[in-house]
């Protein structure tokens, strides 16, 4: 059987057994028109409960200062195609000078001007404001206050000194904030890097609930929630998209209840269960933009880790091109830690912060379960043996030959579009 893997911009054509089980999201049609689906939301958004329906236009006069925040480039959400009905309906409210784009970096790279045009579009990047989110710029934070974790919720003051706060992206699952969207646009998106330490932090990422598909009573997510309302935002612009990334649904309005809405249609055709555990399964990473790079690509692992047997073979293939990458210290605790075990002892002492460490201790909760196979058309063989992964250069002839060592009856899962659906033991 052929399959057609996501991987990089042109994907990967793989033969597989024809008894291997092929898990993708439920095929969801694209609105046959995005921006009238987006004008609609905007009209007539999610209220919370009890209060009353607000179109954002009545929200915003000609006085305000308004900030955008929206995805950077490791996130596929479609801002080229999401914000121009939303800044047209602005555009009749407030002069454009007043109005800026902040591109919510959390602890990534500063995205290149060529990015940002790709990201939103030649015309919005000629004619907006935009910024980047700096998580080291002191001077650019505000202190909020502690959360009831006890951590320090510091925000982008750009965005906490406007007068209407407006908060896009996409949902999906998540690896440990259960699903994508909503609150995270604000932490770890606009955070200082304390406050994305303190959220990221061993013991939170260690609770049992810091899962794929978990909001309530998962601590990473509570408090990105929490963080988020002491922003006070103003109004949340969130879309579901399909493998093709045409858009599938608009949650606009307050931003717990139209996330939650999102959440639910999303829960709908991306989680799938299965009834047992496979020896091998085959992943990805989505494609591009999502792996770019190795440290994006513990999100593939991570989905696969939830349905092989302990002992198994995971294989990823993740183009990488942007390498490990090079900024931030994923390689380098990786490479301080040398073991599962070294990495653990390390990132897991009393008081211990660095920047990455939640990748780090992904990347152990998956290889506690399984050994890694990393296929990478950027990744040199040394490169990935030194992230403690196996290099795989032929994914059909790795899966054959895992197939091959856990004998006659072994079963193998492919997850074709990596963590856009994210399986479950049922």
């Amino acid at each position: 059987m052929n399959v057609e893997l996501a991987y990089g911009r042109h994907g990967l054509h793989v033969d597989v057994p024809e008894d291997a089980v092929v898990i993708r999201p439920v095929e969801v049609p694209g609105l046959p028109d995005e921006a009238a689906a987006i004008d609609a939301a905007l009209a007539q958004p999610i209220a919370a409960p009890g209060a009353a329906t607000v179109p954002l236009r009545d929200l915003v006069k000609p006085t305000d200062r308004v900030v955008v925040v929206f995805s950077d480039i490791t996130r596929p959400m479609p801002s080229d195609r999401a914000l121009p009905p939303l800044l047209r309906l602005l555009d009749g409210v407030v002069p454009r000078e007043q109005i800026t784009l902040l591109n919510g970096l959390g602890t990534h790279r500063a995205n290149s001007p060529e990015e940002l045009e790709g990201m939103l579009g030649r015309d919005i990047v000629n004619h907006y404001r935009v910024a980047q989110s700096d998580a080291w710029a002191t001077d650019d934070l505000v202190d909020l206050g502690r959360t009831r974790f006890g951590h320090r919720a510091v925000v982008n003051r750009q965005y906490l000194e406007a007068d209407v706060r407006i908060l896009t992206g996409f949902i999906e699952p998540h690896l440990f904030a259960g699903f994508s969207g909503g609150p995270k646009a604000v932490l770890p998106g606009i955070a200082g890097i304390d406050a994305i330490m303190d959220n990221h932090g061993y013991a939170m990422l260690n609770h049992p609930q810091a899962t794929w598909g978990q909001t309530e009573g998962n601590p990473v997510w509570e408090e990105m929630r929490e963080v988020a309302l002491m922003t006070r935002p103003s109004f949340l612009l969130n879309v579901t998209l399909n493998r093709h990334r045409q858009i599938t649904g608009v949650f606009a309005g307050d931003m717990v209840a139209a996330h939650r809405a999102g959440v639910e249609a999303v829960r709908r055709t991306a989680m799938v269960g299965v009834e047992a555990p496979f020896d091998v399964v085959l992943t990805t990473n989505s494609g591009y933009p999502l792996d770019i790079n190795l440290y994006q690509a513990v999100k593939g692992m991570s989905a696969a880790a939830q349905i092989v047997k302990q002992g198994g073979d995971i294989v990823i293939a993740a183009e990488c091109r942007d390498g490990v990458p090079d900024y931030g210290e994923y390689r380098r605790l990786v490479h301080e830690g040398g073991s599962l075990q070294g990495i653990v002892d390390l990132i897991s002492q009393p008081g211990f912060h660095c920047h990455d460490q939640w990748e780090a201790q992904l990347q152990v909760q998956v290889q506690q379960k399984a050994t890694v196979h990393v296929h990478s058309s950027y990744l040199p063989d040394d490169e990935v043996r030194g992230m403690l992964f196996e290099p795989c250069h032929d994914v059909e002839a790795t899966v054959a030959d895992l197939l091959r060592r856990h004998g006659p009856g072994a079963r193998l899962c492919v997850l074709p579009e990596g963590p856009q659906t994210i399986p479950y033991l049922a």
